[in-house]
Parts: structure tokens; C-alpha cells; sequence
């Protein structure tokens, strides 16, 4: 299967049926499942109890395989796996960076716009289920279109990649490219530079404002694979 045939399957094509309520097929081959995650559904079982999108999955076909993930509230492009070889050799791409993730954030405030912006600021764990940059918020530098910190305490690399799609009043609608795949990478990384996307309830309480978490898994590149494509829902 060549790129330009995977990016032009179109759902109508798929068998395995997915319950809307918790997702849409983009593509589906005998390897592969390729879903548009709605916003506010766990991939896995939480506290909570409410339906969950792997449990679903389980029903619907012979054994699925967890290649990647992505947060409750963040929806989009998620790859699912058929079979152990696939889930092998997409899990090595993964880990290997060699896969290009692209997101669509709407954050509070006016990020700076035109260039593209490299954000290297490590990670670690908080309190309560939270993340943090491993360094004070104070020694947070910008050179150019750079912002970086020197880790502090225990804490892993994280870098991202922002450019600013457009602007409204007091919002600002980005790309994002994550290069690694740390818990809550976007979130943390806006959020301490004084972006917090719209609608998290964890990092950005000034930017809450109800509704759902405005992060979006736009595109998925994989090499070898194919392009895959979730319209943004706002």
C-alpha cells in the first residue's frame, strides 16, 4: 500500500464497526485501524466508569493492539494495531521519533506568530496526576524563537515544535509537532509559557471556560504507511 492510497481510503471502505459515540474509522486495512477519537472518551478504563473506546474495540474485532494513545479529553487521529508484528514494527517507529504528529491547540492569549517556535523544556512528575517543567518557571529562556530551561531536579527531555496558525480576539489557533511523546507534553509545555489551551481543567484554569479541551491529533505521518488526516472540530 503506497502513502497516497492510505490517505485517500475513505471510511465507507471500513468493517469494523465503531460505536460514533466514541469514534469514526478513517482507514481500516487487514494490519491496520486507523480511528477519529472523540473528544472526552478514555482510550482505557478510568475511575469514572463511563464507556471507554479499548473495551469497545475488544468486542468489535479479533484482538486489537495499543500502539499509541491519546488523553480523554484530546480527540483526533489514533492508530490501532491488528496484529502483535504491526503493533511491533509501529511501536519502533514511534519510539525512534520517526513518526510526524501534528496537532491544532487553541490557546488563551496571542502566541507570538509567523515563525516557528522550538520548545525544549523538560518534564516531570507533579502532584495529583500532574506534570511540570523540571526547572523554575523564572529560568525559563527565549533566545530567538527558542525557549528553553536547564532541568533542576529528575526530569526527561520534551520537545516540541509551535507555529501559529491564526488569531482572534484574545485566542490563538496553533500547530503543534511534538517530537517526543511525554504524558500531557502540549499541555504542560503552553501552559508555563502562559498559553494554557482552552478548556483544561488540569493546567489552565484561567483558560477554562467549559466546553471541551481544545487539542486536536490533526495528522499522523507514518512512515511506510501512509498519511492520515481528522478534520478539526472547531
Amino acid at each position: 500500500m503506497t502513502e497516497r492510497e492510505s490517505a485517500t481510503k475513505a471510511d465507507n471502505n471500513a468493517v469494523t464497526q465503531v460505536d460514533p459515540s466514541l469514534a469514526s474509522v478513517i482507514f481500516e486495512s487487514e494490519r491496520l485501524l486507523v480511528l477519529n477519537k472523540n473528544a472526552d472518551v478514555s482510550l482505557l478504563a478510568d475511575r469514572t466508569g463511563a464507556p471507554e473506546l479499548w473495551s469497545h474495540l475488544k468486542e468489535n474485532l479479533p484482538k486489537p493492539y495499543l500502539v499509541h494513545r491519546l488523553d480523554k479529553g484530546t480527540s483526533g487521529v489514533l492508530v490501532v494495531a491488528k496484529d502483535q508484528a504491526t503493533q511491533t514494527t509501529l511501536t519502533k517507529s514511534f519510539e525512534a521519533h520517526a513518526v510526524r504528529k501534528f496537532y491544532v491547540a487553541r490557546v488563551l492569549g496571542h502566541f507570538p506568530i509567523k515563525l516557528t517556535h522550538r520548545i525544549e523544556l523538560p518534564l516531570c512528575k507533579g502532584r495529583k496526576s500532574r506534570y511540570r517543567v523540571a526547572a523554575p518557571r523564572e529560568t525559563i529562556a527565549q533566545v530567538g524563537t527558542s525557549f528553553s530551561a536547564v532541568a533542576d531536579r529528575e526530569g526527561v527531555a520534551a520537545l516540541t515544535y509551535a507555529r501559529t496558525l491564526s488569531q482572534g480576539e484574545d485566542y490563538s489557533d496553533l500547530c503543534l509537532m511534538p517530537i517526543t511523546g511525554r504524558t500531557h507534553q502540549l499541555r504542560v509545555h503552553l501552559s508555563w509559557l502562559g498559553y494554557p489551551i482552552l478548556g483544561d481543567h488540569l493546567y489552565g484554569s484561567e483558560a477554562n471556560r467549559g466546553g471541551r479541551l481544545r487539542l486536536h491529533c490533526h495528522k499522523l505521518y507514518v512512515p511506510g504507511v501512509g498519511v492520515f488526516h481528522a478534520p478539526v472540530p472547531w
